[in-house]
């Protein structure tokens, strides 16, 4: 269960309490069971309705599978959390997948940080705001493009095949199908250890680009496509401008 799951639950169960004690305090509503046949009704009508309703919400929180999104379809930052955190539990990959999910937290505090810098040294409008921006847009696409290629390898992995081939049963194949098993499955992680370095990577070119704006007192537009790190980011940019996952 996740710390998101718990608020939710906790919050379920402190609005639930807190309507009853509105309901029944002589303060407010004052609502007594055990007077007038209507309030009595009334009452255990609200206590049955409030046992219900934590009683489906924490089925709801704990024990029902969520609706997964189709890879092609995921789109936002909180999209790409939740389905990645679907692997979590996957023993194989549980340090990868929470490297990818602080990865994520990471790009989001630098876009943050970097938008927030620019801003407070270039008006919007101005044609030196307009080539940072655009430029922390592509990499931030590229970065997410490698996490959507992550999980559609994810979604075709298969852990209880990986545990079979990894006790390497020989009595039930050959050694050469067993290789071939392993390679394939050694192929999953291989990709996917690959794509968090590549975003590894862009996360430190956007610090280098932080630390080069910070030390620049003022430049022309023109003189932005010179710096080293805005090289070094259009680079990697058109090595990925044909990629396709």
């Amino acid at each position: 269960m996740t710390g998101t799951k718990y608020l939710k639950l906790l919050g379920l169960i402190l609005v639930v309490v807190i309507s009853d004690i509105l309901v029944f305090s002589p303060g407010f509503i004052g609502l007594e069971i055990g007077g007038s046949a209507l309030a009595t009704a009334s009452g255990v009508t609200l206590l049955s309705a409030s046992a219900l309703v934590l009683l489906y919400g924490s089925y709801a929180l704990l024990f029902k599978q969520p609706v997964v999104i189709p890879v092609k379809q995921i789109k936002t930052h909180e999209d790409y959390v939740e389905a990645l955190s679907r692997y979590r539990q996957v023993k194989v990959l549980e340090d990868d997948i929470a490297l990818a999910l602080e990865q994520m937290d990471r790009m989001t505090k630098k876009k943050d940080t970097l938008f927030g810098v620019l801003s407070q040294r270039f008006d919007p409008t101005e044609l030196s705001f307009k080539k940072f921006a655009s430029v922390a847009q592509e990499v931030e696409k590229l970065f997410y493009l490698n996490v959507r290629s992550i999980l559609n390898r994810l979604h075709v992995f298969d852990e209880s095949e990986y545990k079979s081939v990894m006790r390497k049963n020989s009595a039930s194949f050959s050694r050469e199908l067993l290789q071939e098993k392993t390679n394939v499955y050694n192929e999953y992680l291989s990709f996917v250890k690959s794509s968090l370095g590549s975003n590894e990577e862009i996360l430190l070119k956007l610090d280098k680009l932080l630390l080069e704006i910070s030390r620049l007192d003022s430049f022309e537009p023109g003189d932005i496509e010179n710096m080293p790190c805005m090289q070094e980011i259009d680079s990697l940019i058109k090595q990925t401008k044909y990629y396709k996952q």
